[in-house]
């Protein structure tokens, strides 16, 4: 499968802000029918969303997928926890990350690949107010020096 078969239904954009991303990992989601049909509709929110391990499962908490409008009784809670496909050897990669100090497992992404529903998974940091302020300062920077650059043209 090639990069075009990839439709990313939600972002966590908030995550990019609030930490360090150290490294991602594709992971599946255990899903019901009518949850994968709500999130093929784009209904789905990782705003307060994260990751845990729990009895060596990855599973993720908080992540809303809105219940579908033609699935009745076959819907499931909204803010159901929700466990994460990964191989034992990510899964161990994972622990050993979340035992340092500091780290945190956070959805960045969830996206269509082909026909499967994939979270995009990430191991990172927490910033600190500081840091927050200086990656907004870069990226004000890196905008005017590309307005200025615009401007003469070549």
């Amino acid at each position: 499968m090639g990069k075009d078969n990839i439709k990313i239904i939600a972002q966590n954009r908030k995550a990019r802000h609030d930490y360090f991303i150290e490294e991602t990992y594709e992971a599946g989601i255990e899903l019901s029918g009518t949850e994968v049909k709500s999130i093929r509709l784009g209904k789905v929110n990782l705003k307060d969303s994260y990751a845990g391990i729990h009895k060596g499962e990855v599973f993720v908490y908080n992540m809303h997928i809105s219940p579908y409008e033609k699935g009745n009784i076959f819907n499931k809670d909204p803010m159901r926890t929700r466990k994460l496909l990964l191989n034992r050897y990510e899964i161990n990669k994972l622990i050993g990350y979340i035992q340092q100090k500091g780290y945190t497992l956070v959805p960045l992404s969830v996206y269509l690949k082909g026909n499967l529903v994939k979270l995009e998974l990430a191991v990172a940091k927490g910033k600190q107010l500081h840091d927050k302020r200086q990656a907004l300062a870069e990226r004000d920077a890196k905008r005017e020096i590309e307005r200025e650059f615009r401007g003469k043209n070549y």
